[in-house]
């Protein structure tokens, strides 16, 4: 999957209800969605469930005036939307059971396996290594956009250049990164790696 880069005019066309920038952020949002969720939520429905909702707050954000000031920064606010509704989901579907009803079995455990758990953290560990291996300003450029999340405009004047060539510097990091991350790790790529 080919992660997508958003700006003011992708931002503007959804506020508009241009129907294929619409099809598009619905079509590219629900497969991450998906894949988040699948982890976190057991039944189908409730998969649907949340990402229909996310859906439904993120157009109710992009239609207030105002509402998104940072559109490179949309996936975080999908994002974060998404764990919103999620936490939400997860109390309203333990609010009406009680633990303390004695004989009762446990609830099944949500959320991830604890094999998952210990791929995940490996993952976060061999990613930490293979960002210390790379060249500092590499670094600390995919740490501030990407780990960080920081204004990309702040970036630019913090390494003292235009939009356009921070671009550049963003791509030629991400393939050095690509390209140590897979000699590492061979074909085990999973979704969510820096690439592309």
């Amino acid at each position: 999957m080919q992660f997508q880069s958003f700006d003011a005019v992708y931002v503007e066309n959804l506020r508009a209800c241009e129907p294929q920038t619409q099809e598009h952020f619905v079509g590219y949002f629900s497969e991450l969605l998906q894949l988040k969720l699948r982890s976190r939520l057991q039944s189908p429905q409730a998969i649907e469930d949340v990402c229909q909702e996310t859906f439904a707050r993120v157009f109710s954000v992009l239609r207030k005036e105002g509402g998104v000031r940072q559109p490179e920064r949309l996936g975080a606010l999908v994002n974060t939307v998404c764990n919103h509704v999620l936490f939400e989901h997860y109390r309203s579907a333990s609010g009406s059971e009680s633990l303390d009803v004695e004989g009762r079995p446990e609830p099944p455990a949500k959320g991830a396996n604890t094999l998952e758990i210990v791929a995940a953290r490996q993952m976060r560990e061999k990613v930490r290594e293979i960002l210390l291996d790379l060249a500092p300003r590499d670094r600390s450029l995919l740490k501030a956009v990407f780990l960080d999340e920081r204004d990309r405009d702040e970036v630019c004047r913090e390494l003292g250049v235009d939009r356009d060539y921070l671009r550049v510097l963003l791509h030629r990091a991400k393939q050095e990164f690509k390209t140590e991350f897979v000699k590492r790790m061979g074909d085990q790529v999973p979704f969510g790696a820096m690439c592309e």
